[in-house]
């Protein structure tokens, strides 16, 4: 009878830890290809039929900056790269965008950063200071190439893009300058201290303590009777 008990017991353990793994696997659902054509990353934007000054910097990014600065404002890293042609890949090589560009070319950074998403654009106070900082130096193969306009309308494109500046609204010489970009700069308030993490994570220390009951009941099990 104390046998046939434990050999319960051990079933609903194994079962309850089983569960438990199930719950902290990974079930996000397969999503099934559609068979819709993959959007060209590199393609020219639409504009809508009364576009916007940040609709119109879209525009403008698209043709002067998106080269260089990605097609979702990332920078230029290795999974950007991959999108443009195997020829073009690595275009910072010698007789290209390299130390020795070909005659009419120029010297490509390797390490250009991304312009839209969190933590970008920190080093300008405000929107002002980006679009003097835009109409001075940008484009990097060409600076100071492109028009007032063209400047306005591609500041507000990236305000817009990193959530600073409504859609529709136009962004001006009078109201740029309130306009925060960099984050203020926080003053650290003492906290009290906190009781230390532990290294693993609950599931896991659940997970581990049922596997050592079922092996003690394993042993208990395969003892000999006296």
């Amino acid at each position: 009878m104390q046998r046939r008990f434990l050999f319960l017991l051990l079933v609903v353990t194994i079962g309850i830890a089983l569960l438990l793994a199930g719950l902290f696997l990974d079930m996000s659902p397969v999503v099934a290809q559609s068979g819709m054509p993959t959007p060209d990353r590199l393609a020219q934007p639409t504009l809508p039929v009364d576009p916007s000054q940040a609709d119109q910097g879209a525009q403008v990014y698209w043709l002067s900056c998106l080269p260089c600065h990605g097609d979702r404002g990332q920078g230029l890293t290795e999974e950007f790269k991959k999108t443009y042609p195997e020829e073009d890949q690595n275009c910072w090589n010698s007789g290209c965008h390299g130390e020795r560009p070909y005659e009419s070319g120029f010297t490509l950074p390797k390490v250009i950063p991304p312009v839209i998403g969190t933590g970008t654009l920190q080093k300008f106070p405000n929107a002002l200071v980006l679009r003097s900082y835009i109409f001075a130096t940008m484009p990097w193969w060409r600076p100071a190439s492109l028009t007032e306009e063209e400047t306005w309308q591609v500041t507000a494109f990236l305000l817009r893009e990193n959530n600073l500046w409504p859609a529709g609204e136009e962004l001006t010489e009078t109201n740029s300058a309130m306009i925060l970009v960099a984050a203020p700069t926080a003053v650290a308030t003492p906290q009290p201290s906190l009781s230390t993490v532990p290294s693993w994570t609950p599931p896991l220390f659940l997970i581990l303590i049922i596997a050592g009951f079922i092996l003690m009941l394993l042993i208990f099990l395969r003892r000999p009777k006296s």
